[in-house]
Parts: C-alpha cells; structure tokens; sequence
C-alpha cells in the first residue's frame, strides 16, 4: 500500500512523541469532505498524543491542514480510541455540602 504525503508527515510525528513507535498505524480514507487519516496507538501513549488539554493533538492537526493544504486536500485526523480505554468517565460533582454550610 503506498502512503501519502500527509499519512506519513502523521506517522513521522507521533512516532517521535510516543514510547512505543512500532505500535503507530494510520489509515486514509477520502470521501466528499476530504481526506481523513485515522490513528491507531498503544493505549499507554495516548497522553502523549492528546497532550495537555488538548493542545498536542490540536497542534498536530493544525500542521496537518498545513500539509494538506499545499496539495490542495481538507485533510482531518481522528485519534482513534479502543473499548478498553483508561480514560475516566466525567461526571458531575452534585455535593452540596458547600452550599448547605452557607445556608444559616
């Protein structure tokens, strides 16, 4: 299978942030909103990837539409995540103990 310009500027990229580079796998797929290239990690380095509130996987992105945009594709990147992940599930904090203290 041959990779493009923008499917290996990705792989190149995260290979270098994460722990475990022979983990790293993309596929491209191209539809009528563009090109979407999706990511495949080992569970243990998506913190890597996602960085900080965001900010690793937004500036990946941003270089990506760079890229794709010198040959004149919408390329996006989704990061794919498994069943198993161990990201916690949010949930809203409903104490109320604050607001009952106050009360007098």
């Amino acid at each position: 299978m041959a990779k493009y310009a923008d499917q290996e500027f990705v792989e190149y990229i995260v290979k270098a942030i994460v722990g475990h580079p022979e983990d790293v796998a993309t596929d491209r797929v191209i539809d009528e909103r563009g090109v979407l290239i999706t990511l495949k990690l080992n569970p243990a380095d998506m913190g890597y990837v996602i960085g900080r509130q965001g900010q690793t996987a937004r500036a990946i992105r941003t270089l990506l539409k760079i890229v794709g945009a010198k040959f004149n594709a919408r390329v996006n990147l989704k990061i794919y995540e498994p069943e198993g992940s161990r990201r916690p599930s949010r949930s809203i904090d409903t104490d109320t103990s604050v607001v009952d203290d106050l009360k007098i």
